[in-house]
């Protein structure tokens, strides 16, 4: 059932212009390119903050604005989009809202006391009390889930515009990933204070398996040998890690509490980044169960999270094994994007 009177988010929007860029640059289906030449006509009229820069959270469904913070992650995808669609349509028009916005971030977000960047700020860029990112999420100065997604923003910019800017804000991001936000054990540390003094919180071994391949794809395009090396050995500690929370049927839990109690759901994107870590775990190091893994947890989405009647994924699946029919099949988090990025990368990879 379609929700039109739904608030609009910028996630959502995001990923939507994103997923169709990236699926007509592969497909060449003019019908996706079309699908993301709408939404980013949406996100251009309502989501950016004209008067400020950046771009707001949320709209009402007639595009006034809603809840007007500056999530940091929310510029990422931003970023991550425009800069997506510049490559399929050569627009320098899209290129220069993803530059805009990468310059919004560098004067606004970053901290160049402590390294990294801030959580959230206000409509204006003053700062926030809650920074929090979802109900999810504890109030942070700083979190793995922006950082990570960031990069991988950053990355899929630097592929089209090689600004030396860019290129060193990149290489920070990437050695923050690993000296920082990884831990000792191989699993993402969550939440920081401004000076990166650690928060308590879960083992999320979705985010695990998704930073272990995502870090390495980001790294390659600066084409450092040296930082390379480094990132290869995080990158394999990572995947290794994640595959912890690999159930027997081949798929993979949420998260470990802080208490140590495991969430024993499965949702929808842990499994889709479930496949994708694996086969690059198979592909770039040399590790010869992966391929197995992969095709065990794609086996399990497809008996288990594809809606045959109505389509599309469910949220995921109960500790039970039954299917979550309470949450949304579209909405502020639940996008094409953790699923068709699988799709993607297995045709990538397998050169259909």
């Amino acid at each position: 059932m379609i929700l039109k009177d739904a608030p609009r988010g910028e996630i959502l929007n995001a990923r939507i212009i994103w997923s169709f860029a990236a699926a007509y640059g592969l497909l060449g289906r003019k019908e996706y390119l079309d699908a993301s030449l709408h939404a980013s006509q949406w996100f251009l009229k309502y989501l950016i903050d004209d008067e400020n820069g950046g771009v707001y959270w949320s709209t009402h469904y007639d595009g006034t604005p809603l809840d007007t913070k500056k999530q940091l992650y929310s510029q990422g995808f931003a970023i991550y989009a425009f800069s997506e669609l510049f490559k399929v349509t050569g627009d320098v028009s899209d290129l220069e809202v993803a530059k805009s916005i990468f310059r919004t971030v560098e004067s606004c977000f970053r901290d160049r006391r402590y390294g990294g960047y801030i959580e959230a700020l206000s409509k204006d860029f003053s700062p926030l009390e809650d920074m929090s990112l979802s109900a999810h999420d504890i109030n942070a100065d700083k979190t793995m889930n922006s950082h990570l997604h960031l990069l991988e923003a950053y990355a899929n910019l630097y592929r089209v515009w090689k600004d030396d800017s860019l290129k060193d804000a990149l290489g920070s991001l990437i050695s923050l990933m690993v000296d920082r936000i990884t831990g000792p054990d191989g699993h993402l540390r969550l939440y920081f204070r401004n000076d990166w003094s650690v928060l308590p919180g879960a083992v999320s071994y979705g985010h695990d398996i998704e930073t272990s391949w995502l870090i390495l794809e980001s790294t390659s395009v600066l084409d450092d040998p040296k930082l390379t090396e480094r990132v290869m050995k995080c990158s394999l500690a990572l995947g290794r890690a994640g595959n912890e929370g690999l159930m027997e049927d081949g798929s993979m839990i949420y998260e470990l509490m802080p208490e140590g109690v495991r969430n024993l759901s499965r949702q929808w994107w842990v499994q889709a980044e479930t496949v994708v870590g694996n086969l690059w775990l198979w592909k770039c190091h040399g590790d010869s169960d992966g391929l197995r893994r992969a095709v065990k947890c794609w086996e399990w989405i497809r008996d288990n999270l594809v809606d045959r009647n109505h389509e599309e994924w469910f949220w995921g699946m109960d500790p039970d094994g039954n299917p979550d029919l309470s949450s949304p099949k579209a909405g502020f988090w639940k996008c094409p994007y953790h699923n068709t990025r699988m799709c993607l990368e297995v045709l990538k990879l397998f050169r259909f």
